[in-house]
């Protein structure tokens, strides 16, 4: 046998003894429970976030409201989902990790009062994470928003973000603006929330009037304006009841601001308002009553508290 031969024979035996010697059998066991354990992960992290979009979906299907606003009901329940849904896979990752940590052999006992301390230490790092996540557990429970809201939430330091809610999380939320553009706002720094579709919303419309009209009959104007909009098109789908005439709001040097007020579908208050000023326009024009400067009336205010603003 030449000397090739041999070492071929030697190194051959070699690895046979190394594979024989635990490797095979740990790769055979502890290796294939690893691998198992990482593809059950993954599986079950796409099982969560399938389940949790058909129960969103099934929850829209099955909202027994009005076919142009979700319910409170469906809207919050789908919030819970998405958290639900988060906080089970995060669980997951945890459990898994704990187990692959077991089999390579990790002490994860002895590691718990290290980890203790490293946890206290993150901790007064990360208080701005945790701070996001108590603000979106309230947020969550108390029905503060949920999804396809239109809200408008006062960050701290003075911003604003207006905007239609696509997800809520224990640590962000997710608003859509009318441009497309997506805010995404920590929790934890949302210093005011306005909801401006829960429940109900109002459009109020201020109308300035030159003083040299009759008042009297610029009212009388106005309410065959509010009979109207219950007849126009399909402004009395976006209506809960007929406009209100408030009469006189406020008076200046010229002219006298009369408001009107209108009770619609949640988030549908811009688009009445638009709807009512066209048809006070057109009312005053076939009326041959003027506004100051020849300006059309203003928007003055929307909300969902039943304020203007």
């Amino acid at each position: 046998m030449d000397t090739s031969t041999l070492t071929h024979v030697n190194a051959a035996g070699a690895w046979d003894t190394f594979w024989q010697g635990g490797v095979g059998q740990w790769l055979a066991t502890k290796g294939l429970h690893i691998v198992l354990v990482l593809v059950f992960a993954v599986v079950t992290t796409r099982l969560i976030r399938w389940v949790a979009g058909r129960i969103s979906r099934r929850l829209n299907q099955a909202d027994s409201g009005d076919a142009m606003v979700r319910s409170e009901t469906v809207k919050h329940r789908q919030a819970v989902a998405s958290v639900i849904s988060s906080v089970a896979i995060a669980v997951l990752y945890v459990v898994v990790g704990v187990d692959i940590a077991n089999q390579l052999g990790l002490p994860v006992g002895s590691l718990v009062a290290p980890a203790a301390v490293l946890g206290a230490a993150i901790g007064f790092g990360a208080q701005r994470i945790v701070q996001d996540l108590l603000s979106g557990f309230f947020i969550i429970t108390e029905k503060q928003y949920g999804f396809g809201d239109l809200v408008d939430l006062t960050v701290n330091g003075g911003g604003n973000a207006r905007g239609t809610v696509e997800d809520v999380t224990l640590r962000v939320t997710k608003l859509r603006t009318g441009d497309g553009e997506m805010f995404t706002v920590p929790n934890g720094q949302i210093v005011k929330s306005l909801n401006l579709s829960k429940d109900w919303a109002r459009a109020v419309v201020d109308i300035p009037v030159p003083k040299s009209e009759d008042i009297n009959h610029v009212n009388e104007v106005l309410r065959e304006v509010s009979a109207a909009a219950m007849r126009d098109g399909d402004l009395p789908d976006l209506l809960l009841d007929e406009p209100s005439l408030m009469g006189v709001e406020s008076i200046e040097v010229d002219s006298v601001n009369l408001r009107m007020v209108a009770r619609t579908l949640p988030g549908k208050q811009f688009e009445v308002g638009r709807r009512m000023r066209a048809l006070v326009v057109a009312a005053f024009r076939r009326n041959g009553i003027a506004t100051p400067g020849g300006q059309p009336p203003v928007l003055a205010g929307v909300g969902a508290d039943g304020e203007g603003r």
